[in-house]
């Protein structure tokens, strides 16, 4: 059976000046592990140490990825797969704890990471890194999806995973917040839903995952759970 285990992996502040509140924001971190029939997968490894300008800016407290994969009875050496939704330093920070498991990524991405003044190099490649380059969406274990979804960077990319209890969309920051996931799941349904224009417009990418009939959405940076309306199972 495939399941979807939520993991701390620190938190932030996010500063006033990037909010659009006029107030700082407190972030959480979160990675995923999917636990599949044929490997364990984890969505985003946590934060990277930064230089001295981004630790004062952000302030990141962050939990060890060893530590995290702890709380689910899960190790390094049990990862089948890794896959980072972007390859910002707070996603991609426990990659070079992974040795040579395969991290998947999107090829644009990986082009822009390595050009520098996007990310902290010493994250990226190190030492025996098994990078594997996509060009858009990949099916790398029977019932687990990356989807891109270019947004807050032209790489980012989703996962979705169908499991027996319904389907998961692992978001990442495709979304900061649950609530902006269901603005625009209703903006890419609104039509059908009887609604006349002038109307939002969401992403091009939002009809794709929502192809999926997907149950729950989770996000990097919220742990809300957004729930399908149609849902009438509680847990």
């Amino acid at each position: 059976m495939t399941t979807v285990e939520r993991l701390l992996l620190g938190s932030f502040v996010r500063p006033a000046e990037e909010t659009g509140t006029g107030a700082p924001r407190v972030e959480g971190v979160y990675g995923y592990l999917v636990r599949h029939p044929d490997g364990l997968v984890l969505l985003d490894t946590g934060i990277g140490a930064g230089d001295e300008e981004t630790e004062r800016w952000y302030q990141p407290r962050r939990v060890p990825l060893q530590a995290a994969l702890a709380t689910a009875g899960a190790s390094l050496d049990d990862l089948t797969l890794v896959v980072n939704c972007h390859l910002h330093f707070d996603h991609c920070g426990g990659n070079p704890l992974v040795g040579g498991t395969p991290i998947l990524a999107q090829r644009a991405e990986l082009s822009v990471a390595r050009a520098g003044d996007y990310t902290f190099p010493e994250l990226l490649d190190h030492q025996g890194s098994n990078y594997q380059a996509l060009d858009g969406e990949a099916e790398p274990l029977r019932g687990v999806h990356v989807i891109p979804t270019p947004g807050h960077v032209d790489g980012h990319q989703s996962l979705v995973v169908v499991g027996p209890d319904g389907t998961v969309v692992l978001a990442g920051q495709s979304h900061d917040t649950a609530s902006a996931w269901s603005a625009d799941a209703l903006a890419a349904r609104a039509t059908t839903l009887g609604h006349a224009g002038p109307l939002p417009v969401a992403p091009a990418w939002m009809d794709r995952l929502l192809a999926f009939d997907p149950r729950r959405v989770v996000f990097a940076h919220d742990a809300a759970v957004w729930e399908s309306p149609d849902t009438t199972r509680t847990r």
